[in-house]
């Protein structure tokens, strides 16, 4: 039952057996119920049922038909599975910090006792788990807006400047519903490595409320990138392209054959999809002209095309010449190595902290394009290997400010703070959702730490270990060039009151009782790992200052752990 140069052996079951064998080619027949399955470099297709898979008597994996040519490639270069003996409660963390956003370790020695590949799955395969979160109540086409501007543009000025002050009020208090709604589903979600990849998504495709102005239109694209979010590459590429709120935020929407914008047929190639120097200015001025035509239609708030905006002149895009439209443009993209080569890149080095070094990377994207440009088995394998379980990956990646926020939350048990709060907190610390810096979107790693925005996580630690919101309020923020309502802001949040953390929930009587035990809880849940020596040796000198320690006390040494250094990476 050898399998040649892929390395080791496979054997599934007493019920298959292999007709043919190689690299490139080979078939299993189940006898019972006469599956068959091909196993042709992309995956094997059709395999629905579980087996147990032995590599070389080394490795033992229960899996899907999806994986398996993914799980046999890691026997082949350097993508290598992460050994049985290597998980454990550390590494099964790791996964939770990075594929989620963290959690109890109830929910971490959960995932140790389903074992690697079987933890694995409860975060991938996460169609598996319902999820019932409603939509916001407004999250549909609104039949009146296209009739409300068509008033105000024939109002009188004084009548247009009210109509479009009531028109603001309700769309910024839309948006900031729905940021609620969306760090909610990150803190108390089903389904928190969808989640995080909605986010990753939402950092790729970078846009704005700011120009869009639109709720509807940003809940509907952060729909997409949930809907799509293991999904295939070319059709996420299409549907971001002719999602209403990029058509809006890149100008899209307005480009006409005499005058082709060519705002998003440069930021796919160097932004999105191929990066800097894999295209010319020639691609994208001829990109631009396969683009003309996609628009919006203000009416249904849908995408439309425009066939008489249309260029419909032969165009030379990355080496292919035809009458090509933007469908054509996107799949000459894909059907660049280097499309998977910078997707797969971004990917690890969203979820593993690092850029991959040129070898892995090319080995991704092998992989990635050999599994038909399909994110989920992708993602499977990354968090499979051993490469994702080195020490310079595991506990050196600095938390994003979602990523504090909502860790912090699902770690402390603890109330999501209300939307306003949420929202002034995140902005705070430099990460505005929906509301992206610019088309590049966060820069993340070492930009998250700047002195005043550590200062920011600090404050923000009182505020959510003790439920103190005066601090908070102090660094509240608003709208730009709206002192007025950074003073509301302010006034509104001092009135409020945030629970702080639960001990007697999160500690048992004797971790409470015992300092010892304290310390030992708190890096437990909190790091996954032990203090640096003087910040631990701090900690101990803090309660040692206290004769007998009461929920205050407890709760100043939950803020003290997340105001060291570790607490700061994941």
């Amino acid at each position: 039952m050898g399998i040649g140069d892929w390395g080791g052996w496979v054997e599934i079951g007493e019920s298959l057996r292999l007709v043919t064998s190689s690299p490139t080619g080979g078939r299993w027949e189940k006898f019972e119920t006469r599956y068959l399955v091909s196993y042709r470099g992309e995956g094997v297709k059709k395999f629905e049922t579980r087996y147990l898979v032995s590599y070389g008597g080394r490795c033992k994996y229960s899996i899907q038909g999806e994986t398996f040519f993914a799980l046999a490639r890691l026997e082949k270069g350097m993508l290598k599975p992460l050994s049985a003996d290597r998980w454990d409660y550390t590494t099964a963390a790791h996964l939770l910090n990075r594929a989620g956003f963290g959690g109890t370790p109830e929910q971490i020695e959960k995932l140790v006792a389903l074992g690697h590949e079987g933890a694995v799955s409860s975060l991938v395969d996460f169609e598996k788990f319902p999820d019932p979160t409603p939509d916001p109540d407004w999250a549909h086409p609104d039949p009146g807006r296209a009739e409300r501007r068509r008033a105000a543009r024939n109002a009188t000025p004084e009548q247009r400047q009210q109509l479009q002050k009531e028109e603001r009020q309700i769309e910024n208090g839309r948006i900031l519903e729905l940021r609620g709604w969306w760090l909610r589903r990150m803190a108390a979600g089903p389904r928190p490595f969808q989640e995080k990849m909605t986010l990753f998504w939402h950092g790729h495709f970078a846009t704005s409320y700011e120009k869009v102005r639109d709720a509807y239109y940003m809940w509907r694209q952060n729909e997409l990138f949930r809907r799509l979010a293991t999904g295939n590459w070319l059709d996420l590429l299409t549907e971001a392209g002719k999602d209403p709120a990029m058509l809006v935020w890149l100008d899209q929407a307005q480009s006409r054959k005499e005058h082709p914008n060519e705002n998003f047929a440069r930021e796919v190639m160097e932004l999105f999809s191929l990066g800097q120097g894999h295209y010319t200015e020639k691609d994208i001025t001829e990109a631009a002209r396969a683009l003309t035509g996609w628009s919006l239609d203000q009416e249904s708030q849908k995408f439309i095309y425009r066939p008489f905006f249309h260029d419909n002149g032969d165009k030379t895009i990355l080496g292919k010449t035809g009458n090509m439209d933007g469908d054509d443009f996107l799949e000459q993209i894909v059907a660049q190595p280097q499309a998977a080569v910078f997707i797969t890149g971004k990917l690890w080095n969203f979820f593993a902290g690092e850029m991959p070094s040129p070898e892995l990377n090319a080995e991704l994207a092998d992989l990635f394009r050999r599994g038909g440009n399909n994110f989920k088995p992708l993602m499977r394998v990354i968090f499979s290997t051993e490469e994702f379980y080195t020490p310079s990956v595991v506990r050196n990646e600095i938390k994003s400010p979602v990523q504090w926020l909502i860790g912090s939350v699902r770690m402390l048990e603890c109330e999501l703070p209300p939307p306003v709060v949420s929202t002034n907190l995140l902005r705070g610390l430099g990460q505005d959702i929906f509301a992206p810096p610019n088309v590049k979107g966060w820069d993340g790693g070492l930009a998250w730490i700047t002195t005043n925005n550590l200062l920011a996580r600090y404050n923000q630690a009182a505020m959510l270990a003790q439920g103190d919101m005066s601090i908070a309020a102090n660094l509240a923020s608003g709208p730009a060039k709206n002192p007025a309502r950074v003073k509301q802001i302010q006034r509104r949040m001092r009135n409020m009151r945030v629970g702080g953390v639960d001990v007697g929930k999160i500690l048992t009587e004797q971790e409470r009782a015992n300092k010892e035990m304290l310390i030992a809880a708190l890096e437990k849940r909190l790091l996954q790992a032990s203090l640096n020596p003087k910040q631990e040796e701090a900690l101990r000198d803090y309660l040692n200052g206290k004769a007998e320690l009461d929920e205050g006390d407890i709760r100043d040494a939950i803020r003290l752990v997340m105001c060291t250094p570790d607490y700061q990476v994941t």
